[in-house]
């Protein structure tokens, strides 16, 4: 016992003892600044300052766009940047077989396989181009039956009446196969419905569009006002058709099916539907099938 003690006073005597740090000229020797240290003033400025060095360096990463130079951290505006050069590239591919069939038809005409006056450049992309005018749009007897039909389901629309009670009288934004139901437990307040990408998404009732924009984690997201309480939230479109403040009707096409935003693995429709500011499960109002 006595040695560890007297180890204890040796170890706290070498952290408090104090040593003299002096800077003098090189010159004359004279004296210019001297400083009074011990090992644990050391040890606790020298901890304090690598705290500050980190706390420094996170504030500069979180807040600043120096962020966007490390692996991992990205911007919704260079997201977006990304989506639009998805979409020029893709122009840029329909342009490019355009001009290798030209190239083609041009390597035929030097061959001799055509006759050069046979052949332009615009009589080639013709073919590809769909003149409107060419269409027959006159209605088959199918289409006039549905039209009937489409006719006398809004004749005797529900929504048009003054009900008070929205349960079961909302229209399926899509229709699709259910990939994950409402979940409180994992927080997840929403149903996905699986649907082709490009499907149109409607707007269960009538409503005033809240929120219209492109999220980092959910992509493009809809979010519509409804009367009684309730709120419609559609993320995860491949693109939005209604701005902020827009009316909207029951059964309008607000967006598509898309696979936008980084939590999502596939082309679906996450749905969300809030009453009085709390969610509630959709599959309680709405069939999907």
């Amino acid at each position: 016992m006595a040695k560890k003690g007297r180890k204890r006073k040796e170890i706290k005597r070498k952290l408090l003892h104090k040593y003299r740090l002096v800077i003098l000229n090189e010159s004359t020797f004279e004296e210019k600044i001297s400083f009074k240290l011990s090992r644990l003033n050391v040890f606790v400025t020298g901890t304090l300052f690598i705290i500050a060095l980190i706390g420094i360096t996170t504030l500069i990463i979180a807040f600043t766009p120096l962020r966007e130079y490390i692996p991992g951290y990205s911007s919704t505006k260079l997201k977006r940047q990304a989506t639009e050069l998805t979409y020029k590239t893709d122009s840029l591919v329909t342009v490019l077989n355009y001009t290798n069939r030209y190239l083609d038809n041009v390597r035929m005409v030097l061959r001799g396989d055509i006759e050069n006056n046979e052949m332009n450049r615009d009589s080639l992309f013709e073919k590809y181009k769909l003149d409107p005018s060419t269409v027959d749009l006159t209605p088959i007897r199918q289409d006039l039956l549905l039209r009937q039909e489409v006719e006398l389901e809004d004749k005797y629309n529900l929504f048009e009446r003054n009900i008070d009670n929205v349960e079961n009288l909302l229209f399926s934004p899509v229709r699709g196969t259910l990939s994950q139901g409402f979940d409180p437990k994992t927080k997840h307040y929403a149903v996905d419905v699986v649907a082709p990408k490009d499907t149109p998404v409607k707007s269960i009732a009538d409503g005033t569009v809240l929120f219209s924009e492109w999220t980092s984690q959910t992509g493009y997201v809809i979010i519509v006002e409804h009367r009684d309480g309730l709120t419609s939230v559609y993320k995860h479109n491949g693109s939005l058709t209604k701005s902020q403040g827009e009316r909207v009707r029951a059964g309008e096409v607000i967006a598509s099916v898309g696979n936008t935003g980084e939590l999502t693995t596939g082309a679906h429709l996450h749905f969300e539907l809030w009453r009085e500011g709390k969610p509630v499960d959709p599959l309680n109002y709405i069939d999907f099938n």
